[in-house]
């Protein structure tokens, strides 16, 4: 395999010009420029990311930012396992990731734990934006140190991230809506379940809940939605007697949709009688949800790859800091339905 001095050598100048030219640093004439390029390409020369991490002289420090996770909000664990993962592979280039995490309902939870991100001066930054309208003020501190960040699974828009990596959330949203829309009847009634009070703030779940509403606004449907806020799902009696009231009160509820990883807890507590009277379509592969699925308490769930989609953005991002690589505006994940019938062969499942 030819290295950079093998090109040096050929091109009768010195490594570090061979450095420069590969790393598009300037200081090469343009005659000598063309020479190591055309030789680079000649010899078909890919470049050692363990070399190039040398050249830098620095260790490459990258930061993550995103949600805790826990027994009842189980969803960031598999980023987090992702990232861990590509975490002991990046460290063979020279490459470090910090970890930084955050209650993901305490938004002075977020912006402490970015401003100690902020501090540490990463050479890039990992996060998930959960909260926009911090994440846009703070994103100018990041602009201003010149710290290039990439957004993970929320695609706020306004900032000047280097890429968002994740599923099109209002995309996914509108497909749930074409989902319960061939599930349910005419005439009948959907329960649009939102759980935060800040939603207009978390990006990801209002756009699942535009696009499902748009759905039907776009087919002129003659269902009904009906917006149900529920603050706490932590009280399982409380939620019950929340949900049969709600039920009572609307007899023509057929469906109900969960625009986050919260489902099972929806069908956890409704009536064993009723759960088989609806049709419940929620969002992500998690060990409760699949459960729920299996059990025909859920009907579908909406998922993607959050394992691979932080895996990837560790080694992208290194790859950028590394080697200059330029990353993709957005790397979409595919938007998977999950059914009884198909989870057993997801990875979802294991």
């Amino acid at each position: 395999m030819i290295t950079i001095n093998d090109i040096a050598k050929e091109a009768k100048v010195s490594a570090g010009t061979v450095d420069r030219v590969i790393h598009r640093r300037g200081g090469v004439s343009k005659k000598t420029e063309a020479k190591i390029k055309s030789i680079i390409a000649k010899h078909d020369f890919q470049i050692n990311a363990i070399a190039s991490s040398l050249a830098l002289n620095k260790r490459v420090q990258i930061a993550v930012l995103i949600p805790d996770y826990d027994a009842e909000n189980t969803f960031w664990k598999s980023p987090m396992m992702g990232i861990l993962k590509a975490k002991e592979e990046v460290k063979k280039i020279g490459a470090s990731v910090s970890y930084f995490s955050f209650n993901q309902f305490d938004e002075a939870s977020y912006v402490h734990q970015f401003k100690e991100v902020i501090a540490a001066k990463p050479d890039a930054l990992l996060l998930a934006p959960l909260f926009g309208s911090a994440t846009k003020v703070l994103a100018k501190e990041l602009d201003n140190k010149e710290i290039p960040y990439v957004f993970l699974n929320i695609n706020l828009e306004g900032c000047n991230n280097l890429s968002f990596i994740g599923q099109d959330a209002y995309m996914s949203g509108f497909l749930a809506g074409k989902l319960m829309r061939l599930s349910i009847k005419d005439k009948s009634a959907i329960a649009v379940m939102q759980t935060r009070a800040n939603l207009d703030n978390n990006h990801a779940i209002y756009k699942r809940i535009k696009g499902f509403e748009n759905y039907f606004k776009a087919n002129k449907d003659t269902v009904s939605l009906l917006n149900i806020n529920i603050a706490d799902l932590e009280n399982a009696a409380a939620l019950a007697e929340k949900l049969e009231a709600m039920l009572a009160e609307n007899p023509k509820i057929e469906g109900v949709y969960v625009p986050n990883s919260r489902v099972s807890s929806f069908a956890n507590v409704i009536n064993s009688s009723k759960i088989n009277e609806l049709v419940l379509i929620g969002f992500d592969g998690t060990e409760e949800n699949v459960k729920c699925l299996e059990n025909e308490k859920v009907a579908f769930l909406i998922s993607q790859q959050p394992f691979k989609e932080a895996y990837e953005a560790i080694k992208l991002m290194v790859d950028f800091v590394v080697d200059q690589k330029a990353l993709e505006e957005r790397i979409y994940s595919p938007i998977e339905i999950l059914t009884k019938e198909n989870v057993q062969f997801s990875k979802h499942s294991k």
